[in-house]
């Protein structure tokens, strides 16, 4: 081999070097259009892609585990006036959203319409004891009863003779059942409904709920605009029982299964639950892996939860100032007009809750990581892969000279009733695909464009530095070049 054909061949691998690392970092926005091109068909809502079998199964597990307060000292509290000892126990665990999604149907706007059957199935491996387990927790009729009465309590004003009538009326309710201010239930009972002797008719905190149905919902597909995959479309929704004030304070968002492709860290998350009428924003904590598969943990921050006064957004829910202290309770919302019933909701153990709601009851003891709601979420599909939405439910109680059983009672309380921890987590099989129908197909994609970047870049290298070295070598005429 002559010199020339040795500089010939080290320009040629120079520039076949260049042009493949070259080509190399072409692929990389090209890859990265085919990689959005392909997660926007995979997360619309219509048959045959991914997001859509995924939200039609049913093939992972939601669990609701439930802990419940037992009152440890009830002839104390309506003899006496003295705080309620509680003691948590727990949990009771059900299987829930088993049935698939029913009523189907795709719509002009880019929409689908479906229902949401509701159905509980007991776990007892799940459980720390039976459905049949006794509890002392607050007489739930009674409570209702009584919360009619005291936003117009008879020392205030405004209230007059229509206020005392109606102290009267439930004391005498009261009395005539025989009922007190706590009562004796089993888990199932307190749960799922039993006939109560005051109102003679069925109640429970969360009757009705097996065979009913949550809905309708319309979500939007995504097809249109893809950062609009699975926003409620509000407009649709049945939420006659949201008052206008509640409804001012609902934005467009989705329910919490799926979010909008390509996540920003930057960026909070904002979920419709229809437990409780209202939207919820959950901000970026940190990335964790889950199953070998990267995703951004999002926590529902303090703020959501804050009083009007550290938190405009939340005026919507301070509907009775006297209950909530002048609106400046925190960790606290009123559910009056979106259950119909006088129910209230926090975080387990008044987690970020004001001192005055701790101050109330004796036993409670709140923890970050078991008492917190978050979320997993695959940055790239918007997919949640893991949640823990845990709430807990209150009713309130509080003095009247009327009502017997009141009497002793020395303030308003904030009863916690229960908390539960609604939960799921993706499968190893989901997994499994999940990695294998996406996350492996990237990494491909990627290795392949680092590697002809790297490959490129050695040969554009190597040969350019031997050609360096060749033209740069002294002219010897007694000797020739040749490669035997």
């Amino acid at each position: 081999m002559t010199c020339c054909d040795l500089k010939c061949g080290l320009i040629t691998g120079t520039v076949l070097g260049a042009l493949i690392a070259v080509l190399g970092g072409i692929l990389i926005p090209v890859g990265n259009m085919f990689i959005e091109n392909t997660v926007h068909h995979e997360t619309v809502l219509e048959n045959g892609t991914l997001a859509f079998d995924t939200w039609t199964s049913v093939d992972i597990a939601i669990y609701r585990q439930f802990w419940l307060f037992d009152v440890q000292n009830p002839d104390d509290v309506v003899g006496q006036g003295a705080k309620p000892v509680l003691v948590q126990k727990g949990p009771y665990t059900y299987r829930t959203r088993f049935i698939p999604k029913k009523n189907i149907t795709f719509n002009d706007n880019y929409t689908v319409s479906f229902v949401l059957p509701a159905g509980a199935i007991f776990e007892p491996s799940m459980s720390v004891g039976t459905e049949e387990d006794i509890f002392t927790s607050l007489n739930l009729a009674v409570a209702v009863c009584i919360l009619t009465t005291i936003s117009c309590h008879p020392s205030l004003p405004f209230c007059g003779v229509y206020g005392l009538l109606g102290h009267k009326l439930a004391n005498w309710l009261i009395q005539r059942s025989n009922s007190t201010l706590f009562q004796n239930r089993t888990v199932k009972e307190l749960l799922w409904g039993y006939k109560d002797p005051m109102l003679g008719s069925m109640l429970g905190v969360f009757y009705p709920y097996n065979d009913t149905i949550d809905g309708p919902y319309t979500v939007f597909t995504g097809k249109d605009d893809i950062n609009k995959i699975s926003d409620v479309n509000l407009n649709k929704c049945n939420i006659s029982h949201i008052n206008h004030i509640i409804q001012f304070c609902i934005h467009m968002l989705t329910d919490g299964s799926s979010f909008h492709p390509f996540l920003d860290k930057k960026e909070p998350l904002y979920f419709f639950s229809s437990d409780i009428c209202r939207s919820i924003s959950a901000k970026f904590d940190r990335t964790v892996d889950l199953k070998g598969i990267s995703v951004y943990r999002y926590l529902l921050p303090p703020e959501a939860l804050a009083s009007p006064v550290e938190n405009p957004d939340n005026q919507c829910y301070c509907t009775d100032p006297v209950l909530t202290k002048n609106c400046t309770t925190a960790g606290l919302l009123d559910l009056t007009a979106c259950r119909g019933a006088p129910v209230f909701l926090s975080l387990p153990h008044f987690l970020y809750g004001s001192n005055d709601l701790h101050q109330g009851v004796i036993g409670l003891n709140p923890n970050f990581d078991e008492h917190s709601i978050f979320l997993d979420v695959e940055p790239i599909t918007g997919f949640t892969l893991r949640f823990a939405k845990r709430l807990q439910l209150n009713m309130l109680y509080g003095p009247s000279d009327s009502i017997l059983i009141l009497n002793k009672i020395k303030d308003y309380t904030i009863f916690p009733i229960l908390w539960v921890n609604e939960t799921a987590v993706l499968d190893d099989e989901t997994a499994d695909m999940f990695k294998k129908e996406l996350i492996a197909r990237m990494e491909l994609l990627e290795g392949f464009q680092i590697g002809l970047i790297v490959v490129g870049l050695i040969l554009f290298a190597s040969c350019l530095i031997g050609l360096i070295v060749v033209c740069t070598k002294p002219n010897n005429n007694k000797f020739s070049l040749v490669v035997k």
